[in-house]
């Protein structure tokens, strides 16, 4: 990745940017996996402005990485168990365009820092079953730990939890 790329910890001010980001990355990750219906319904119970600052208030921590000034991608994190010093990479999206490119790793490995700065040892995250980023994971060091089936209003996220020791 080359220097015309810089990561930093998005604010309430950020809110829009990554509602807009979610807008036009939602739909072209996910459509050929879930039906329109639950994607629409997930993107408003996930990305709806007043969702995001709810999850801010509630702890997540988001990073937004721009190529020069333009915004092309995000990933949040929260302490899922702090007792075990695991925390949870909650979301990582980049626009489809800036995909393939390295950047997804530069921002997990962003994530992953700041992570273990906080005390983590271990870095979970949820990934769609059938999504195909489940492979970019496991190049990136990260284990199939469980399956879980989990409902959002009348659809279910049918997910493998993978786990990577940091």
């Amino acid at each position: 990745m080359d220097t015309s790329y810089s990561i930093r910890q998005a604010t309430e001010a950020d809110i829009k940017t990554i509602h807009q980001l979610a807008e036009a990355i939602w739909g072209p990750t996910y459509s050929s996996i879930l039906s329109q219906e639950q994607v629409d319904y997930m993107f408003e119970a996930i990305y709806a402005e007043d969702e995001l600052a709810k999850q801010l208030q509630e702890g997540q921590t988001y990073l937004l990485l721009f190529e020069q000034d333009k915004p092309v991608g995000f990933a949040s994190y929260s302490v899922k168990d702090k007792a075990a010093s695991i925390y949870k990479l909650n979301k990582i999206y980049l626009l489809p365009g800036e995909q393939g490119k390295g950047h997804g790793k530069v921002l997990l490995s962003a994530v992953e820092e700041e992570v273990k700065q906080h005390g983590a040892h271990v870095l979970d995250l949820n990934v769609n079953r059938y999504n195909k980023a489940k492979q970019f994971y496991e190049r990136c060091g990260y284990q199939v730990h469980q399956q879980e089936d989990i409902p959002i209003g009348p659809y279910w996220m049918n997910d493998y939890v993978m786990r990577k020791r940091l």
